[in-house]
């Protein structure tokens, strides 16, 4: 996938890009991929993919067998990305699924990425925003149980939410985003009586954000906020949790969606889909997803420099 997306990109773009990872394993994708590109040093003189090698032991492993060594591998390569980024190296880090259950299994407790570059970085919060052409989602909590995303959605989060993503879509371009809040309750609740979390904690939460000038509206009920921002009503929905958000931008983004981390001191996007193990190391994987991801990342980077 990875080899695949920089192949298709033109050599200007591919000297600007910098993988890290392992040499060898590069160099079998690349194979398997059917790239002839080679496998050279950042600093190096002519066109080929450029890696930062990280040595890990145990590796290279097996393509599709999840491994405590490949695990070990991923935390590494994500760590070296955070400090090439943190360091002034790179702009942006753009990264590729990891296997969860390797990476615990190499003794690393996070629930993905988010979580992972929140601690590498310091950072006390971050939000995950899921961006594609026609629907944006930034979600108030991602990787917990149904009981505890209730339990997260309060006030002071919802609002920090709503902040957080009006201030990336200024900063990618629009002067006055349209934000959307669904909320957590079948018709918010329906006055309480299917609950009383949208009365309580998402309304406030939409009232003090119109305080501060913010454009905003909700709770608007789940079940008809995405099909309106696809119809271009709002700029982004703030989904209450994981699946609430995941569902709508699968269904009309499956490909192209680009998972963004907001709320870091460094910039990432991600491709918005997994290992899929099943077909690792055969050739068969889309690299679509990646090239929305370099795609959206050399955006943010424009962005910053702007």
């Amino acid at each position: 996938m990875t080899v695949r997306a920089l192949a298709g990109r033109d050599a200007a773009m591919r000297a600007q890009t910098i993988v890290v990872g392992d040499r060898d394993t590069m160099q079998r994708a690349a194979k398997v991929s059917g790239v002839d590109l080679p496998i050279i040093a950042p600093d190096a003189d002519g066109d080929g993919i450029r890696l930062e090698h990280v040595p890990v032991d145990g590796l290279p492993g097996r393509f599709g067998v999840l491994s405590p060594a490949c695990g070990e591998a991923a935390f590494h390569y994500i760590e070296k990305a955070v400090q090439m980024t943190t360091g002034g190296k790179a702009a942006c880090i753009v990264t590729a699924p990891i296997n969860k259950e390797a990476l615990n299994a190499a003794g690393h407790h996070y629930d993905g990425h988010t979580g992972m570059l929140a601690h590498l970085t310091g950072s006390k919060s971050c939000w995950m925003l899921l961006a594609s052409e026609r629907l944006n989602v930034v979600h108030v909590s991602t990787h917990v149980s149904l009981r505890d995303a209730i339990e997260r959605a309060t006030t002071a989060r919802v609002l920090e939410t709503i902040r957080t993503g009006h201030r990336h879509l200024q900063r990618m371009g629009l002067e006055q985003p349209r934000l959307a809040v669904a909320g957590i309750n079948p018709h918010c609740g329906e006055n309480g009586l299917f609950g009383h979390e949208d009365d309580d904690h998402v309304a406030p939460a939409v009232k003090a954000a119109q305080a501060e000038g913010i454009d905003v509206q909700g709770p608007i009920s789940a079940d008809t906020v995405y099909h309106r921002a696809y119809q271009g009503g709002f700029d982004l929905v703030i989904a209450q949790y994981h699946d609430q958000g995941h569902i709508p931008i699968k269904l009309v983004a499956f490909d192209t969606a680009v998972n963004v981390s907001l709320g870091l001191p460094i910039d990432r996007c991600s491709v918005d889909h997994g290992t899929a193990f099943d077909i690792a190391g055969t050739g068969k994987a889309s690299h679509e997803n990646m090239l929305c991801a370099l795609d959206y990342a050399a955006r943010m980077a424009a962005a910053k420099r702007g």
